[in-house]
């Protein structure tokens, strides 16, 4: 028996070639091409040689002014709620980190459970909750805070937290895995040495963390920059955003250049900021050592 386990060590532990790799990542490479590489190649293809080699599309995204605020509006609230997320989530990844047992299975349960839920029925529990005869409002009347029912729906602050309670569980699990790396003889040596909480916290914890923390900031942003369905549904024309623009483009103008221009420009931001946060924070170094 004792022969025979290197043998099998050998071949359960043995590296694929770099064709055999390809080969088995094929079919998920193939279905990626399919629906992701080929509409977005063709929208492309629209946006610069529709009717002919032009860039006119383009420019028409940052010359007429509505467009233009739809975009900055689109940054702006990328920004609120990776901000937000970031405020929520990082004490319930520090309580996480520090939980066990069933504790941390409840919390874990919670975070993760939302994921298996479809974003529509998210967003929609988000509309009963801030319409006009809502939950929220219902509420305040009761406890004479309001007289009247407020205006909660169809504003940026109700897309922006109900975007920030979708994306949270993105800023959660980065943030958790680092804390729960962090070895608690750190803080108890700095506490030692006189260290008072928030000094422990501002030198030990936060650098250690910030890896991912920029992460998770990293994913929520780029996934609010693109968002859809929650938009959509709870914000109102005033608080339209990028993905809102095109898909009203594609459906109800019929105008496929012009919202292959709009997808094209939300690319190469994505691939930029995606450069400058890869080069910025060394982000081959923290995946390596996750």
């Amino acid at each position: 028996m004792s022969g025979r386990r290197p043998s099998a060590f050998l071949l359960g532990g043995r590296r694929y070639s770099p064709a055999s790799s390809l080969l088995l990542a094929a079919p998920f490479l193939i279905l990626i091409a399919i629906v992701f590489i080929l509409p977005l190649a063709t929208l492309l293809h629209e946006s610069l040689f529709v009717p002919g080699p032009t860039t006119a599309h383009y420019a028409r995204a940052f010359e007429e002014p509505v467009y233009l605020r739809v975009m900055l509006r689109t940054l702006g609230i990328a920004v609120l709620v990776t901000a937000l997320a970031l405020l929520l989530a990082w004490p319930l990844a520090w309580v996480m980190s520090r939980s066990k047992g069933l504790g941390l299975a409840l919390l874990a349960a919670a975070v993760l459970l939302p994921l298996w839920t479809s974003v529509l029925v998210r967003t929609y529990a988000w509309m009963v909750l801030l319409q006009r005869n809502g939950v929220v409002n219902q509420l305040l009347q009761q406890l004479g805070l309001v007289d009247a029912p407020i205006r909660l729906l169809y504003t940026q602050g109700a897309v922006v937290l109900a975007m920030a309670h979708v994306l949270l569980p993105f800023m959660v699990l980065p943030i958790y895995s680092a804390l729960k790396g962090i070895p608690e003889d750190y803080t108890r040596a700095a506490q030692m040495l006189g260290a008072s909480a928030w000094s422990t916290f501002r030198e030990v914890i936060w650098p250690l963390a910030l890896p991912g923390v920029t992460s998770g900031c990293l994913m929520v942003f780029l996934l609010a920059l693109g968002f859809f369905v929650t938009p959509a549904l709870i914000g109102g024309p005033q608080q339209m955003m990028i993905a809102t623009l095109v898909s009203q483009q594609v459906r109800e103008m019929l105008d496929w250049p012009f919202a292959g221009a709009l997808v094209g420009i939300l690319l190469v931001f994505v691939l930029a900021i995606t450069i400058v946060f890869k080069r910025a924070v060394r982000l081959d170094r923290f995946v390596g050592s996750a």
